[in-house]
């Protein structure tokens, strides 16, 4: 049972597992690498392809399996006009040019803006990149990861890394996103077997 070696260890140590393994893994490596020189405001390299990547490495599968896309976000609201955001859009594009996955780029000082048309919900004023994490659909993808001043790894983990350590798809009703949370969850049990997906 490999896979659950890191399960119900102290935070501390999960975060030290959790950031090898990021730091080991060349897609995720170089993606960061990236977007620290791309120098966004309150940046963030969040969700999926992190906690894909642990499971990769946990169940022993190759780098960027079922891994879709990079999701980057920044914050910054001196500007909250779409062509702001999509300026840095396509600054972003070039900048990652080459790289296996796409990355998608979002300022988070906006999602509220858009947010109600899309979900059909309001949705807060996010004051950071990192507050905006914790409203995703499942409390398991709630995890960003950035380097700080002096180069190092940081992590943003508000619910904590156990339930990716477990294979568990936690829901977060931080916002009324069940749908989005049974998706996803579907989607990754399609892609590892060991997955439990807690019911909404």
């Amino acid at each position: 049972m490999r896979h659950l070696c890191y399960s119900g260890l102290p935070f501390e140590e999960q975060r030290a597992a959790f950031l090898a393994i990021v730091a080991a893994d060349p897609l995720l490596a170089e993606t960061l690498a990236r977007a620290r020189a791309l120098a966004l405001p309150d940046w963030l390299v969040v969700s999926g392809a992190l906690y894909n990547s642990v499971w990769n490495h946990l169940t022993g599968k190759p780098p960027g399996y079922g891994i879709k896309d990079v999701d980057l976000f920044y914050f910054d609201d001196a500007d909250l006009s779409y062509e702001a955001e999509d300026a840095v859009i396509r600054r972003a594009a070039t900048h990652f040019e080459g790289l296996p996955l796409p990355v998608e780029v979002r300022n988070q000082a906006r999602v509220h803006l858009w947010y109600p048309a899309k979900f059909g919900q309001e949705c807060p004023k996010y004051a950071s990149a990192s507050e905006s994490v914790s409203y995703f659909a499942s409390k398991t993808h709630a995890v960003g990861v950035r380097y700080d001043a002096g180069g190092k790894l940081e992590l943003v983990a508000p619910f904590g890394l156990d339930d990716i350590f477990s294979f568990r798809i936690t829901p977060n009703r931080a916002l009324d996103n069940q749908r989005t949370h049974e998706a996803k969850g579907r989607r990754a049990r399609e892609c590892w077997a060991e997955i439990e997906v807690v019911p909404w």
